[in-house]
């Protein structure tokens, strides 16, 4: 955690956070002596162990260095050139990875299925999973890639995974979840890593660490063993087989290690809700999000957020619909630091009438 003495000003993004000291110790005892190349070394194979007791469930784990990788790696094993990813139009593959997925696939067409808060409707994913099939005049449905957390902040309940799951598998399609935000679902639910991965039908994870503690590291997982040899080789061809793995894997230890990377999250969702509670109900502001993960999306009045970034405060806004703003919370945040927004807030606001 970072010192409360300043106030934290930024709520672009989850990444903009530092790395938990737990990490950062990890890496700095990695330094010492030396260890086999390419994830050779001990602590990357106990690593493995680690994410198998994790999940429950036997997996093949490759590091990472970002989720855009993580994303494009796992969805080239799962479609061919001539397929079809299925995602939410929100999805962070669709608007946010300047084409990396089909760069990875070698061209698979990206398919946008709608749906509610972010969240792929499951009638429409019905018949989208049908579309043309057999056509050698179109591409054809491959892979579904579920957002948990989604990119606004609500989170698949397991009965919808466990439903789109099904339907895909039915239509002979495998299952992608981008857990970029893995651990702030995990706890928004309720859930157990099991429960909302290969228990409820997700074939391959992109499992996300950097934004929630982590410095460098992600990673795909996968629970499928038949994929292992083709991701083996996209990994190094691909350039994420690093020659000093040993310092992504210490990362990734030391992130599940005393249950670190549940705390990180528990800690970034409980400010999120300390934002939104303290929001509500401010004349001028509507609260847009419903309650989730780590991100909180709000109606602001005209020149309430030119007002707070003439104050020093950072987080988007105008990107999604005039006068509609983002804030994303993240473990390095102190409730001093949400209460002190929210005091900004209201004394901006005042004189303004209330919305509903």
């Amino acid at each position: 955690m970072t010192s409360a003495a300043t106030p934290l000003q930024g709520y672009l993004s989850d990444n903009a956070a530092g790395a938990s000291p737990q990490i950062l110790a990890a890496m700095t005892a990695a330094a010492e002596g030396l260890a086999a190349p390419y994830g050779n070394d001990e602590l990357s194979q106990s690593v493995r162990t680690k994410f198998a007791d994790v999940f429950d469930h036997h997996v093949d784990v490759f590091p990472v260095g970002t989720g855009s990788a993580a994303n494009g790696l796992a969805l080239s094993a799962l479609t061919p050139p001539w397929g079809a990813v299925l995602s939410h139009p929100d999805a962070h593959i669709n608007n946010d990875e300047a084409g990396a997925p089909e760069f990875f696939t070698n061209g698979a067409r990206s398919i946008l299925v709608d749906g509610p808060d972010s969240k792929i409707d499951a009638d429409l994913f019905r018949a989208a999973v049908g579309r043309r099939r057999g056509d050698v005049h179109s591409v054809q449905p491959s892979v579904v890639s579920l957002t948990q957390a989604t990119e606004s902040g609500s989170a698949y309940s397991l009965d919808e995974l466990a439903e789109l799951s099904s339907i895909a598998h039915e239509a002979g399609l495998r299952v992608h979840m981008d857990g970029a935000r893995f651990a702030n679902a995990l706890i928004a639910i309720g859930a157990t890593p099991a429960e909302m991965s290969w228990k409820a039908g997700v074939d391959i994870l992109s499992f996300g660490a950097t934004k929630n503690g982590a410095m460098t590291a992600d990673a795909v997982i996968s629970f499928d063993g038949r994929l292992a040899t083709e991701l083996q080789y996209r990994h190094k061809r691909a350039g994420q087989l690093t020659s000093k793995m040993r310092f992504q894997t210490a990362q990734l230890g030391a992130y599940l290690d005393d249950d670190l990377w549940l705390n990180n999250a528990r800690h970034a969702n409980d400010m999120a809700t300390r934002l939104r509670d303290g929001l509500a109900g401010l004349p001028g502001v509507k609260i847009l999000s419903k309650s989730g993960a780590n991100i909180l999306f709000c109606h602001f009045p005209d020149h309430l957020s030119a007002d707070l970034r003439a104050q020093g405060y950072a987080f988007y806004g105008d990107r999604w619909e005039p006068g509609v703003v983002r804030f994303v919370t993240s473990f390095a945040h102190h409730s001093s630091d949400i209460d002190t927004l929210v005091s900004s807030v209201t004394e901006l606001t005042r004189g303004c009438r209330s919305v509903l």
